[in-house]
């Protein structure tokens, strides 16, 4: 897979080695996350971005980055995958990064060969995402996300629908883009 990947955290060893498993996974360039400007220009060389996020003591801390992600005007940029690795996923955990709009949540322990396939997952397929005026990222309805953070997320109101494919050729393409009114 030609693909690039960003790590978000710090630059301790388990940063170090989420960027090493994500080489061994047919990741290339990885670098460390320092922002949309850079990888806005790693999206002229590589189309396709993951942006893979070590654990961390509190998910909520992640907020501000998954937000200028989402909430990019780069569709390359706002629709590229978001991954959490967790130490050992709590419920609570897991929550925070589907309100966050986060693709994935993979635990520890995991290997090259599957990180490739929760990848590929990301890849060639047509996925789903949904903005309202507090959430933008993939249908997760069925996931039961709804938590006191964001109780009424999705039920009610305006909201767009969006069909979206990603290749490792083009990066990013919006299939469908549908304003919709939920009664």
């Amino acid at each position: 897979m030609k693909a690039s990947a960003f790590v978000v955290g710090r630059e301790d060893r388990a940063g170090g080695a989420l960027a090493q498993i994500a080489r061994d996974a047919g990741l290339d360039p990885v670098q460390r996350y320092e922002g949309l400007a850079k990888a806005e220009r790693q999206s002229k060389k590589t189309p396709l971005l993951f942006f893979l996020c070590a654990a961390v003591d509190d998910v909520r801390s992640l907020k501000p980055m998954a937000d200028a992600i989402r909430f990019s005007p780069s569709a390359h940029l706002r629709f590229s995958p978001i991954i959490y690795f967790a130490r050992s996923p709590s419920i609570e955990a897991i929550r925070g990064c589907i309100n966050m709009g986060f693709d994935d949540v993979i635990a520890l322990p995991f290997s090259a060969e599957q990180l490739r396939t929760r990848f590929a997952r990301q890849v060639g397929t047509v996925q789903i995402y949904y903005e309202t005026p507090t959430y933008f990222g993939p249908d997760r309805r069925e996931r039961g996300a709804e938590d006191e953070a964001n109780p009424r997320r999705g039920t009610g109101g305006q909201y767009e629908r969006f069909e979206i494919i990603r290749s490792v050729e083009k990066g990013v393409e919006v299939l469908k883009d549908d304003d919709q009114i939920m009664l």
